[in-house]
């Protein structure tokens, strides 16, 4: 008779989601305050997609970084969690001496993005060692977690918009430092491996698995999307003015994928993740397609498309983490996702600057559409796997 798993004590999922939460809280920091940042020192409209991406491309190095030295494996994952956690809030905090330079903010954000490299991948190791059973639905709040981070800088400035933005910025590194030392209650779980050693060459072989190159391509689809909506929805609720206060507007837009990512988790138990992640991809591309039509409809309508869209938007990523992992060769699921990682932010960097630079040419009502080719190509890719 096979013995019963012990379940891990009840505080560690909540904490650890609660590290999580405050540690990503420093991704789109600089996105909040951007706008008095333009003001203050006279920065182009552009400033946004090129601060968005340099956290993105720190983001991709710190992932390549940690994945060659294995430090996850060298240290404790919750050690690394924190050093990152208060590196991190270092570096936000590095942009008040900035001094109106946009090559030293565009340096502290990609630090920044470095450092959560040792945060946000590292949280899900962390948890994959208590959670060796119902890893999914953990990762659904983790990745719920992610997503109201991102959002409450946004949250901040909306609640203080009589605040300087120095303040924002402080009160952000203030949770992420906080969130590290949370983590120090979370001991190392029984069930925590040492991971593979991380081989580049991996890229030549791994996405001759048609499963992985099914959930693979359908995640580099939905990357396409993400991200650049996230950093444009706040452009887009202040062209209308009339819709309310954007900066809170844009939390509500981006935090209700918590809601998505921790539904779809427990639907996916029923259905499985594919079809979850299929219908949610379907759906934000929908959104994608019809939102010429909203953009100019009446404000409660277009407000409740956004917050609509933003479950949707991320909802099917806890999704496409538990398909890659189970897709990817067996022999090197380590350099599967750090590579599928890598190539996903990376794509999110180009989808951002097309938005940035379309910003000059495009009325604001077309500028999803540009988002509308990953949504397609990801479905496309996920059909084999739908139909197995």
């Amino acid at each position: 008779m096979t013995p019963a798993v012990p379940r891990p004590p009840r505080h560690i999922l909540p904490v650890i989601v609660a590290s999580q939460f405050a540690g990503t809280s420093l991704w789109f920091a600089g996105n909040a305050v951007l706008g008095d940042l333009q003001r203050q020192w006279g920065f182009a409209e552009s400033a946004l997609g090129d601060v968005t991406s340099a956290v993105q491309f720190g983001f991709i190095s710190g992932t390549l970084v940690f994945a060659f030295l294995a430090v996850s494996d060298r240290f404790s994952p919750r050690l690394i969690f924190l050093a990152c956690s208060l590196l991190g809030a270092l570096a936000n905090l590095a942009v008040l001496a900035a001094g109106g330079g946009l090559e030293f903010l565009l340096a502290c954000r990609f630090l920044t993005g470095f450092f959560l490299a040792g945060i946000y991948p590292v949280g899900m190791k962390i948890a994959s060692g208590w959670y060796r059973s119902g890893l999914g639905n953990a990762l659904g709040f983790l990745v719920g977690a992610l997503v109201l981070g991102t959002a409450f800088p946004h949250l901040l400035k909306g609640l203080g918009q009589t605040w300087p933005w120095q303040a924002v910025l402080l009160g952000v590194s203030a949770l992420a430092a906080a969130g590290g030392l949370l983590m120090l209650l979370v001991p190392d779980g029984p069930d925590l491996s040492k991971g593979s050693k991380f081989d580049p060459t991996a890229l030549a072989v791994i996405f001759q698995s048609r499963g992985f190159r099914a959930s693979a391509f359908g995640y580099f689809g939905h990357m396409w999307e993400l991200y650049a909506f996230w950093a444009f929805v706040p452009v887009v609720l202040a062209a209308r003015p009339e819709a309310g206060n954007a900066s809170l507007w844009a939390f509500a837009v981006i935090a209700a994928g918590a809601i998505g990512c921790v539904a779809g988790g427990l639907v996916s138990l029923r259905i499985g993740s594919a079809r979850v992640a299929f219908a949610q991809l379907a759906a934000s591309g929908a959104c994608c397609i019809v939102s010429p039509l909203l953009f100019f409809a009446p404000p409660a309508l277009f407000l409740a498309f956004l917050v609509f869209w933003g479950v949707v938007v991320v909802g099917d990523s806890p999704q496409f983490s538990a398909l890659n992992a189970a897709n990817a060769p067996k022999e090197s699921v380590g350099s599967a996702l750090t590579i599928g990682n890598c190539i996903g932010f990376a794509i999110t960097i180009v989808s951002i600057q097309l938005l940035n630079s379309a910003t000059a040419w495009l009325p604001m009502q077309y500028l999803f559409l540009l988002l509308v080719p990953g949504p397609i190509l990801g479905l496309l890719a996920l059909r084999p796997l739908i139909r197995t």
